[in-house]
């Protein structure tokens, strides 16, 4: 099933996927960029925010999205590349992310002076889909930037820069997290060169869904007792009881997968979410939580009744 089909099935409106054909159609991708579309094994699931989310690109916005850890903000932006066919840069935002990461820094290349051409650069000149990861993390300097870019405009005109046109395809895709260290609130006419979406926390039918597709060989019961942990700790956290770092979506599907393979439950979910967390007394809680699903007795044979080690080597 390619990621159209996925749309359908998801229910998402026909007018909406079929101005997605033709904007697809309209903006042919070069050849040279197609190693930069985004090819998804996995699918965000959930209706309205993808509807929300391909309105917004349709009508020429910039999209910020805006959640709560393992919601999928990542998966999204992935995806919204394969749906449009465009091709993604993706820029991650630290203390060392500036100006010259987005637009580019002069370089020697063959005996000249060049300029080597930063990820905002290429995508408003390609037409491709410029995803801000922790947007809110960013520094004055590349917010500067920023503005530019996501302008209603679309121009880039930073001083000692030439000035770039973007591109009709060209979208910027933000995503953030309030509870990640070292993040800051965004100023106002940063905030409104976007459309905002709040992706809620993963529920259980959502969450069930993700790793039944995941892993259709797994014992259904058993996977519910995995599903449980993870919402378990969500609700932990959500009251304040214990930290982010032991919610963990890639963990989760992590374990699952080194369980697959032979490794014990234990051991694995050790691996995937217990050890996420470094403070003592909240891996002690972290702990109880997991023991009251997954006894110790448990083998991976349990959780994969019809695990094949021929199949498993592929």
């Amino acid at each position: 099933m390619d990621i159209i089909e996925n749309l359908r099935k998801q229910g998402i409106n026909e007018i909406l996927i079929e101005n997605v054909l033709y904007f697809r159609k309209y903006y042919k991708l070069e050849s040279n960029l197609e190693d930069r579309v985004s090819k998804s094994k996995k699918y965000f699931y959930g209706k309205d925010i993808l509807s929300m989310t391909i309105s917004a690109i349709l009508e020429e916005q910039n999209i910020l999205l805006s959640g709560p850890k393992a919601t999928g903000k990542n998966l999204l932006a992935d995806n919204l590349s394969e749906i449009f066919n465009r091709p993604q840069w993706n820029t991650s935002f630290h203390i060392n992310t500036d100006s010259t990461t987005l637009i580019g820094t002069d370089t020697f290349i063959d005996n000249e002076v060049k300029l080597r051409r930063g990820s905002v650069y290429e995508c408003a000149i390609n037409g491709g889909f410029g995803v801000f990861d922790e947007i809110n993390m960013a520094k004055n300097d590349a917010i500067a930037v920023l503005h530019s870019a996501l302008d209603y405009r679309r121009v880039i005109d930073v001083p000692g820069y030439e000035r770039i046109n973007l591109h009709q395809a060209t979208r910027f895709i933000g995503t953030m997290n309030y509870e990640y260290a070292g993040t800051k609130e965004l100023n106002e006419a940063l905030v409104s060169r976007f459309m905002v979406i709040d992706i809620p926390a993963v529920e259980e039918d959502k969450l069930m869904l993700i790793l039944r597709n995941e892993f259709e060989d797994a014992d259904e019961e058993k996977l519910n007792q995995f599903a449980g942990i993870f919402l378990d700790l969500q609700l932990k956290s959500q009251n304040g009881e214990i930290s982010t770092k032991s919610i963990d979506l890639r963990g989760l599907i992590g374990s699952l997968k080194t369980i697959r393979r032979g490794l014990s439950p234990s051991l694995a979910i050790s691996m995937g979410i217990t050890s996420k967390s470094f403070d003592i007394y909240e891996k002690e809680m972290v702990q109880d939580i997991i023991k009251t699903r997954i006894p110790d007795k448990w083998k991976s044979e349990d959780i994969f009744p019809s695990m094949n080690l021929n199949k498993a080597l592929l």
